[in-house]
């Protein structure tokens, strides 16, 4: 079985990933069972391995976290749901790439309950939404926006770090950096697409979706 803990309020970073690390550990171990851990941050922004420091823009609006997950730059703060996941990814099959997929399947199996469709798209990190009623890129093409950044680590083949999504952040804090590297498109969340969704919304469609996706972990032989 995997454990849900949902943490009101709002959740410390350093706390967050100290957390983590011992509930890592302690599954790669066998003394622990899976953990999906909900939590909401204080404004922040974290630089994952990839970050390039031309794209911190305001270093000195909100604090600023280095960490060992993949990825680039990205905001965390109220509105958002970020999704800590510690699943034992060596007993799931020992495949990283497809680990990430499910992540990515997970979020746009929750996002239609909704009936928002989600888009991953090659060459950008994250789940991007179609954008009709905003201009053309000059391109001709579609403009999308992001509604869910994915970064994660792994260690003893344990994952922790995850997901975020946006539900009703303050947009406006995104200005502070570039957004996982990628300048020509925005961000958005389900309230700024008109959906009157809550966080208690999304946390139930992310625990009926998770199994689906997932799978439960195999038996023991």
């Amino acid at each position: 079985m995997v454990e849900w803990i949902t943490t009101d309020g709002l959740t410390g970073y350093d706390e967050a990933v100290a957390l983590m690390e011992a509930r890592a550990a302690a599954i790669a171990a066998g003394e622990a069972q899976e953990l999906i851990w909900l939590v909401e941050h204080p404004p922040l922004y974290t630089a994952g391995t990839s970050a390039k420091v031309e794209d911190l823009r305001e270093p000195d609006r909100f604090p600023v976290f280095d960490t060992k997950r993949g990825g680039q730059y990205t905001y965390h703060g109220p509105g958002q749901r970020v999704v800590y996941v510690m699943l034992d990814v060596g007993k799931r099959g020992r495949d990283v790439r497809r680990f990430v997929q499910q992540l990515e399947a997970w979020v746009i199996a929750a996002l239609a309950e909704f009936n928002v469709t989600g888009h991953i798209r090659e060459g950008r990190v994250g789940v991007w939404v179609e954008r009709p009623d905003k201009p053309l890129l000059a391109d001709g093409r579609v403009t999308e926006d992001k509604i869910a950044a994915i970064g994660i680590r792994l260690r003893k083949w344990v994952s922790f770090h995850g997901i975020s999504i946006n539900v009703e952040p303050d947009l406006s804090h995104f200005g502070g950096i570039v957004p996982c590297g990628i300048t020509e498109y925005g961000v958005t969340s389900l309230v700024d697409l008109g959906l009157p969704v809550t966080m208690d919304d999304l946390d139930v469609a992310l625990r009926r979706s998770f199994d689906e996706t997932f799978g439960t972990l195999p038996c023991e032989a």
